[in-house]
């Protein structure tokens, strides 16, 4: 019986890491689009596949860039993929505001490219888009699939433009494309640059002494964080439906940052008041106030409810840190393991 083929973009990164993990287990063929760069930053994939003997027969990674239509055109030709899932983005906020053109050719054309290719050569390819909470800018919590999008900041943005051509290319051209609207998923192979992962390395790197503060913005902003693996999940399961249907993916609690920097600095006993700084510097032009998503549509169609969050997810995150800075500063982070 011939594997399924997976075609992820954004493969090395958390999302990506943890999918192409899960899919390996099911079985799939694993192709992966890597951006061609002077340094390929693959940490996150060293468990699955060895670099140097380029052993692991059903992971393949292909030097490409979402747009280069004429590659990624090629490129999906040959590779004919079952399911096609598109996690690539400048995915941080802060950073949109200061590069919006490159965020929203990234995010915006991009994924164009990718619905163009698949019309185009008339695949059956399932294709998931990963749309983001922050479409939902400040509207009042909780957020649904029903929830108008009002974005605050030129990621978000770029994600309802993407998030509105996936549904046009279902009702226009008959593709199996969905949208999975991920509230913020964290893990410990989260970037430092991210405030939860900035919080727990920080926690975790005090506890053992090698530093002694960490300085942050804004505090009071509440959001709804689960763990990645499970999300991941959620997306996989979202391409086995019968019909395409887009679905909010949350744990339907949210926390603020200030909670968050409680639960990191606890689980090493410390105090986060006595190292914790503010600086407007790492303020947004525009916040977003509360993110708290309502998922009840995946628990019914999908069978799909999260089970880390808060405290826990906060507590796994700090372990694996600690971990990492004790095991010294080139371990890989290939915590949290994805299981079936």
């Amino acid at each position: 019986m011939n594997k399924k083929v997976a075609f992820i973009t954004g493969i090395t990164g958390q999302d990506g890491s943890y999918l192409a993990e899960l899919l390996l287990q099911k079985g799939y063929e694993v192709h992966g689009l890597v951006r061609k760069s002077s340094y390929f930053d693959t940490a996150r994939l060293d468990h699955l596949y060895n670099f140097e003997e380029s052993q692991n027969p059903d992971l393949h990674l292909h030097y490409g860039d979402l747009l280069d239509f004429g590659s990624l055109l090629s490129l999906l030709e040959r590779l004919n993929p079952d399911e096609a899932y598109n996690l690539a983005a400048q995915s941080h906020v802060k950073v949109s505001f200061e590069l919006p053109t490159l965020t929203n050719s990234i995010i915006g054309n991009g994924t164009l490219a990718l619905l163009e290719c698949i019309r185009i050569l008339k695949l059956k390819t399932r294709f998931y888009q990963a749309s983001s909470s922050e479409m939902f800018g400040n509207a009042p919590a909780p957020q649904k699939e029903t929830t108008p999008l009002v974005p605050a900041s030129p990621y978000a943005a770029s994600k309802i433009f993407s998030h509105h051509m996936v549904n046009l290319y279902r009702d226009a051209y008959d593709l199996f494309a969905v949208s999975g609207i991920l509230f913020n998923h964290e893990s410990p192979r989260r970037h430092e640059s991210f405030v939860t992962r900035k919080i727990t390395k920080a926690a975790a790197s005090i506890k053992l002494g090698l530093s002694d503060h960490l300085t942050l913005g804004n505090l009071s902003a509440r959001r709804d964080w689960g763990y990645a693996p499970e999300y991941v999940n959620a997306m996989w399961k979202m391409l086995q439906t019968e019909e395409p249907a887009d679905f909010v993916l949350a744990t339907g609690r949210s926390y603020s940052v200030e909670d968050f920097l409680r639960f990191s600095f606890g689980a090493v006993g410390l105090e986060w008041e006595k190292y914790v700084t503010q600086d407007p510097k790492y303020l947004r032009p525009l916040e977003v106030d509360h993110l708290l998503g309502d998922a009840c549509k995946a628990k019914e169609k999908l069978g799909w409810e999260p089970l880390i969050y808060g405290e826990e997810l906060a507590k796994v995150m700090v372990d694996a840190d600690l971990g990492l800075l004790k095991n010294g500063p080139n371990t890989p982070p290939h915590h949290g393991r994805c299981r079936l």
